[in-house]
């Protein structure tokens, strides 16, 4: 490793895309109970774009190495972990500093990548893959015969969570634009074009007697309008608030009020349930149990992507020095699946 340089992609403030910095240094060590990973993809996510612009509601303060989550291998161990783990292929979700060509992390955080899944395929489900299982059988508690609304079907969560839930036997109904739709057809899912007028009354079409859960990033009134279209004992599950992304103003407000939302519905006798769910809450079980759950539920994604339950949709691979070019392709709304970036 001496021959070579570290490499980061650095969030000097709120900036527009071309404003990220490149730069250089020398390669990390591995601490005790640690590990060096040779970064071989990592991700461009919603949290990016938000971040970028200042509204992540528990983002650090700049300047900041962002990237959410990463696929490498193994280049060092240090003390007390095992050496046999150099050269195996790992996946971390880390919430920030995976925009780098090498990155240190407790050893506990690295999860094995199964042989035969590359980089670039464990890469789109790893922050994605997670969130989309948490969501369907830890907070909806989803079964075979159920019928679940999607919003944003086609997007980088919501395409996983359409898979998952097709696998285990539910039926879903997903938003997307139309330009998505003959793919989401594809996936069996049934598409409504969330820009052509009144999604609610079109999804009580679909679903007279209401839908088993919703998953909704996209927060404000869609939150609202989800809740109402629930069937009796059914679950919301709020994860964003992509409604706000270009406003000004507070980060955490929108948040705030989604949460005060779901405290206020819960609150009343009806039998549904709204979460609001944030892949790190489950940090308050414990270090160690949140680790656990965290590699049990991605390895069972990574097993859905290996028995092909779940496609890898890789929408570009861009390398790591462009990473410019690929925050503004994923935040242009023109592409379906992952933006990677390829250290």
């Amino acid at each position: 490793m001496t021959d070579q340089r570290l490499l980061e992609v650095v969030l000097p403030g709120v900036v527009a895309p071309e404003g990220l910095e490149l730069r250089y240094g020398p390669v990390p060590g591995a601490g005790p109970g640690r590990v060096v990973i040779g970064v071989e993809a990592t991700g461009v996510s919603f949290a990016e774009q938000q971040m970028r612009r200042g509204r992540y509601y528990d983002q650090p303060p700049f300047p900041f190495v962002p990237g959410y989550d990463l696929v490498g291998r193994v280049l060092a161990t240090g003390e007390g972990v095992d050496p046999a783990l150099t050269g195996r292929r790992v996946a971390a979700l880390v919430k920030v500093g995976g925009w780098a060509s090498h990155v240190a992390l407790d050893a506990a955080d690295a999860v094995p990548v199964p042989d035969g899944l590359t980089a670039v395929e464990a890469e789109t489900v790893v922050v994605n893959g997670i969130t989309a299982w948490q969501m369907l059988h830890r907070l909806a508690r989803v079964r075979a015969g159920q019928t679940v609304l999607v919003h944003g079907a086609s997007g980088g969560v919501g395409s996983v969570l359409v898979q998952l839930a097709r696998a285990a036997g539910v039926s879903v109904i997903g938003t997307a634009s139309a330009r998505h739709h003959d793919a989401l057809r594809g996936l069996g899912v049934v598409p409504v074009d969330y820009r052509a007028g009144d999604v609610p009354a079109r999804v009580r079409e679909l679903a007279p007697g209401g839908v088993d859960a919703v998953f909704d990033h996209v927060g404000g009134r869609s939150v609202v309008d989800s809740w109402h279209l629930l069937a009796p004992g059914g679950t919301l599950v709020a994860y964003g608030s992509a409604s706000t992304r270009d406003h000004s103003g507070s980060k955490q407000w929108p948040v705030l009020k989604v949460l005060a939302r779901t405290w206020a519905w819960n609150a009343l006798p009806n039998g549904r349930r709204a979460h609001f769910y944030n892949i790190w809450a489950g940090r308050a079980l414990g270090r160690d149990a949140f680790r656990a759950r965290l590699r049990s539920d991605l390895t069972r994604v990574f097993d859905a992507v290996r028995r092909g339950d779940v496609t890898a949709r890789v929408a570009a691979e861009l390398p790591l020095a462009s990473a410019a070019e690929a925050l503004r392709l994923a935040e242009s709304g023109t592409v379906g699946g992952k933006v990677v970036l390829v250290p």
